[in-house]
């Protein structure tokens, strides 16, 4: 038990250096990502060599690292993850791994997400009202704003969540996916109105990090930087400091402190089912 302790100890420190780089430049430093998935692996595999027979407990760490890698870029891709949130998910997965047997570590891996999903929920609806009252005229006009624009596609959205809230009378859960369509158009334009309100900063050029994300893009001459989800490169900053002294960029709530909550909610639950078990002995 103690390779296990060793785990997560060292992926505690990871998260929480990795929070205190978030929250100070909204950004994680690729080489405390890649450093957490050379010392797990490296770990598992001395550990391996020397203390087991065989090499189980580490070919279990590849395989949460192959499974966390899917599960990283593909919220990457959707625009749920900035690159850095990523890729410490992906560090994670040469972590969580804490048996030999694939299907007990499935089953630490869907706990881990089903905390995960649920916090990050709570932690982002949290720091959104938290915004919005910071900005509350701003964000009443934006909202305002949107709501009238799209005010027939909310109608229409609004209709078919009630059209499956009577189908809620054969099936239940017809009812609630009801609801859920019901309210979406709202929760959307919700969304949309503080990310336009508060997360669009106008800040100097020369300040300017890579992975930074423009608010709209650029023309420079005849070329034009996009607006990507990638954010800036070097080359794009060069050229940007060459015009404009200063830019708006949109910033993204710090989401790796639901990374150290999740974490620290799963050591919990672990830590009494293991007890729980040891006690029972």
């Amino acid at each position: 038990m103690g390779e296990i302790i060793f785990l997560l100890v060292l992926a505690l420190i990871w998260i929480i250096f990795a929070t205190v780089q978030d929250l100070r430049s909204r950004e994680v430093a690729n080489w405390l990502n890649f450093s957490l998935i050379i010392f797990a692996l490296g770990f598992r595999f001395f550990y391996c060599l020397f203390s087991q027979g065989n090499f189980r407990f580490f070919y279990q760490g590849l395989i949460g690292l192959g499974i966390f890698f899917v599960i990283g870029n593909f919220l990457y891709y959707v625009r749920m993850f900035a690159g850095g949130d990523a890729k410490l998910m992906i560090g994670l997965g040469a972590v969580l791994p804490f048996s030999e047997n694939f299907f007990s570590n499935a089953r630490i891996f869907s706990l881990f997400f089903l905390i995960f999903l649920f916090t990050g929920a709570v932690y982002s609806l949290t720091i959104s009202f938290i915004l919005g009252l910071k900005n509350f005229k701003e964000f009443k006009k934006e909202f305002c704003r949107r709501t009238k624009k799209n005010k027939k596609l909310i109608y229409l959205v609004m209709f078919l969540g009630l059209v499956f809230m009577g189908f809620g009378f054969v099936e239940n859960l017809l009812f609630y996916f009801g609801v859920l369509v019901f309210i979406f158009p709202y929760f959307f334009i919700y969304a949309k109105s503080i990310d336009e309100v508060c997360m669009i900063k106008k800040i100097k050029t020369k300040i300017l990090g890579e992975g930074d994300w423009l608010y709209r893009d650029v023309k420079i001459g005849k070329q034009t930087i996009k607006a990507k989800w990638d954010g800036l490169s070097k080359e794009d900053i060069k050229l940007i400091r060459k015009k404009y002294r200063e830019i708006k960029i949109r910033q993204g709530i710090p989401f790796v402190p639901v990374f150290l909550i999740s974490f620290l909610i799963l050591v919990w639950f672990w830590a009494k089912d293991y007890l729980g078990s040891w006690m029972l002995f």
